[in-house]
């Protein structure tokens, strides 16, 4: 017995119930209790088969991974699975709740395992950067296959118990409110059966098959190339799945072992750490009371049926909401709802939804020309042409019908919200709810807090994102808040060295080496560059390529031609816009640039703007920065965001050749006042962000 560890005796069964709130981590108290209550079971004669059940919500959750980085205290995982693989009695795990990485590797120890419906399986090591370090890379290909281990290990997606059942990791599903009873049932029922005592250790026919054959590993690494990129944790998975394959079991664990610690000092996996922790902390704000109340949303209204306003519209319906949506034009309207149904449709046709849920929700739209539709909405969302003079119309209209208590949310990029609070006659009801494009499948959701935004209008703003599965940034009020504002500063040094001479095409391979998905031209051409290049009376290349009618991707080219696979090559009239335009302006030509200093022009000043953001006040902690740029602009997971990555290659470092550039190519390149204070002072931003 200790303070988390009970044992009991049922019928000759030995239960070692755990209880270690809230997820039953496995960390040293739940270590030590487990192998003392399987050590009591095996010295109880009267004990013919041992079961280990967790009180509470879930089954062992994994790893308790505050740990990570310290000093390793005995008794180990390894230890603990001995214990419970090469114990002369049957031990049955008994899963409720979620058996994740060490978890399941404890359960996999187990000699059988039954688990309830509802229960999930699961090794998501590799969302941390890391692999399953105590047999998870060894045990899961004995049981359901190589290819099939290879897609559940790099994937890191759970398994519900009846699948995992019929693949063979799960033994038994039982009745989800009786799993205490029908795992004794099942253990006596081995008992009775004299059934095999099985380890899966020693299970090598699902492996044995592909022994000397790297064809099916080489194939598995061409066929995910692009979404493997950049990451070294599924590299190495499939390394250790080939172990599995090559190796007998304990030359596995030991390189599986060696594989794991390659990671966990990996810069990689401290990133991908770093935005796990950083995302979890998005939602807490230090100046929110904690006993902030919500207000209660039960219907929303967005106004302008576009692919934003579209977008805004499904994250509500799908957190089950009505929703009033208001256009200008039945034909505008028309068009949005039957985007709407056909991005619903696409969904259905994937096996994600049923049609029958796709026409509840579309059930839930009420579709109005007219503002005074908007009238009994708990939330009204502005989702119009980004202009402040259009917007500040809207905000009037809406303030006239909205009623008492209604949210006022703008889905702004830049404006200010103050000006447009100002124009209501409830400023503290007004806050800016900015969704990136498209609205329903980016996981970001920047909340904007006015002057006077109301603490219960940001809290239920941050309730809101949790409900729609989005990840909740707050930022105070300026030109672009925290993702536009600091990609502002990419966009200002690419444009620059194009004028400058550089290729398009190398500033693209440059980004794309980095880790973003494409480089920014290429980027600029798939948005559209009447989109990117709109709405300026400045002489600009994409100005100029607009007017000529190329338009991007969508009119056959921009920066780049296309053909009919879109195959990119660099366009020559793109080129000669280029030259000309530089001539128009007098810029100096500096055509050599290393991709080294290309890279830091790009991200060095982005960095340089993130700093100002955490000076001003407009990000609460730097980690918040990382997590607005990875899931607002796909800043690469695995370089962990501007301010990781800041810290990563030093601070002095930064300063350094932020000065240098400042005296090539001026005051952008400054450094700002929170940079040199911190590069000083030999701190990190890291530093700042319990703060």
């Amino acid at each position: 017995m200790t303070e988390i560890m009970e044992f009991e005796k049922i019928d000759g069964i030995g239960i070692v119930t755990i209880h270690s709130p809230p997820v039953n981590a496995l960390g040293l108290a739940v270590r030590q209790g487990i192998i003392a209550g399987v050590q009591l079971g095996i010295a109880d004669n009267e004990v013919k088969a041992i079961i280990i059940i967790c009180a509470g919500r879930t089954f062992f959750a994994g790893a308790d991974i505050t740990e990570f980085g310290k000093v390793p205290v005995e008794p180990h995982l390894p230890a603990v699975f001995n214990v419970i693989e090469n114990s002369p009695k049957y031990v049955v795990a008994a899963i409720h709740g979620t058996a994740l990485g060490g978890g399941l590797e404890l359960a996999l120890n187990c000699h059988y395992r039954v688990a309830v419906p509802s229960a999930v399986v699961g090794l998501p090591e590799v969302s941390l950067g890391l692999l399953p370090g105590a047999g998870g890379t060894q045990r899961i290909p004995r049981i359901i296959g190589i290819e099939a281990a290879l897609d559940f290990i790099t994937s890191g997606k759970p398994m519900k118990a009846k699948p995992a059942m019929e693949a063979g990791i799960i033994d038994a599903v039982v009745d989800e409110n009786a799993l205490k009873q029908d795992a004794i049932a099942f253990a006596k029922n081995l008992i009775t059966t004299n059934a095999p005592m099985l380890k899966v250790r020693d299970r090598n026919e699902k492996v044995a098959q592909f022994r000397g054959n790297s064809q099916v590993f080489a194939d598995y690494r061409k066929k995910n190339a692009r979404a493997f990129r950049g990451f070294k944790a599924q590299e190495n998975i499939i390394k250790c799945v080939e172990a599995a394959a090559n190796m007998n079991f304990d030359e596995g664990m030991e390189f599986e072992r060696k594989m794991f610690f390659e990671l966990l000092n990996s810069d990689e996996s401290a990133a991908q750490r770093h935005v796990f922790f950083a995302q979890r902390e998005t939602a807490r704000i230090p100046n929110l009371p904690a006993d902030t109340q919500s207000r209660d949303i039960k219907k929303a209204g967005v106004i302008g049926a576009g692919t934003m306003g579209g977008g805004i519209c499904m994250n509500y319906l799908n957190m089950g909401l009505p929703v009033v949506l208001v256009e200008q034009t039945q034909e505008a309207l028309d068009r949005g709802i039957g985007i709407i149904r056909k991005n619903y449709e696409t969904t259905a046709q994937k096996g994600k939804m049923t049609m029958e849920q796709v026409e509840a929700r579309m059930a839930q739209i009420i579709p109005s020309l007219e503002y005074s539709a908007l009238s009994d909405c708990d939330i009204i969302t502005e989702a119009v042409f980004e202009s402040m003079a259009v917007k500040l119309e809207v905000f009037k209209k809406i303030d006239a019908v909205a009623k008492a208590g209604a949210i006022l949310a703008s889905n702004t990029s830049f404006l200010d919200i103050d000006e447009i609070a100002a124009v209501t006659s409830r400023p503290s009801d007004v806050v800016g709810n900015h969704y990136f494009s498209p609205a329903n499948v980016m996981p970001l959701l920047e909340i904007v807090r006015g002057a006077k935004t109301d603490n219960s209008v940001l809290s239920t703003s941050l309730a809101i994102a949790k409900k729609m599965g989005k990840t909740p940034v707050v930022s105070g009020v300026c030109f672009g808040f925290i993702a536009n504002r600091a990609m502002s500063k990419r966009s200002e040094q690419c444009n620059m060295m194009i004028l400058e001479g550089v290729s398009p095409e190398l500033i693209d391979k440059v980004g794309y080496d980095y880790g973003f998905a494409m480089g920014p031209f290429k980027m600029a051409d798939l948005v559209g560059l009447d989109v990117t290049g709109r709405d300026s009376n400045e002489l600009t290349v994409r100005g100029e390529l607009v007017r000529l009618g190329r338009l991007g991707q969508k009119s056959g080219g921009g920066f780049y031609d296309y053909d009919e696979n879109r195959n990119a090559t660099l366009s020559p009239i793109a080129v000669e816009v280029i030259k000309d335009v530089a001539q128009k302006l007098g810029v100096v030509q500096r055509p050599n640039q290393s991709e080294t200093d290309i890279l830091a022009r790009m991200l060095y000043p982005v960095i340089n703007e993130c700093s100002k953001i955490v000076e001003e006040g407009i990000a609460h902690r730097p980690s918040d920065v990382d997590i607005a740029m990875i899931f607002g602009y796909n800043w690469p997971v695995y370089r962990g965001g501007p301010m990781f990555w800041a810290d990563l290659i030093g601070l002095n470092n930064i300063v350094q050749k932020l000065e240098e550039f400042a005296s090539l190519y001026g005051e952008a390149f400054k450094p700002s006042d929170l940079l040199l204070k911190l590069a000083k002072e030999n701190a990190s931003f890291a530093s700042l962000n319990r703060k």
